[in-house]
């Protein structure tokens, strides 16, 4: 039983179809790790646009997959972002999103062999 995602929503829009699912949990794993690099980046650079258009590019995929809690982190991201905030007030945040992805990946990994 997946704890760190959800594929109910996937599953729902896709009427169970397997290898729809398939290829979006394909999709997470291969770009969510790169695409969080690009926003880990934007954050140290300070490159407000960056982290904004990779948390808004991911958060289709984590919403899809049931990740509430990073959701809610790549919204404050985004927040962030807009507001040009400083590095100081999304750091905790940005661990937080990364503990996320890399437990479902890691997850998703082992339950569907990849």
């Amino acid at each position: 039983m997946a704890i760190n995602y959800n594929l109910e929503k996937v599953y729902a829009i896709s009427d169970n179809d397997t290898e729809f699912v398939l290829q979006i949990i394909g999709l997470f794993v291969a770009d969510v790790p790169q695409d969080l690099k690009k926003i880990k980046n934007g954050i140290k650079e300070k490159d407000f646009q960056e982290a904004y258009s990779y948390a808004h590019k991911v958060k289709p995929t984590i919403d899809l997959l049931g990740m509430d809690s990073a959701l809610e982190e790549v919204v404050l991201v985004e927040k962030w972002a807009e507001k040009q905030g400083k590095k100081k007030e999304i750091i905790e945040v940005l661990k937080s999103l990364e503990n996320h992805i890399e437990k479902a990946v890691k997850e998703i990994k082992k339950d569907f062999n990849l």
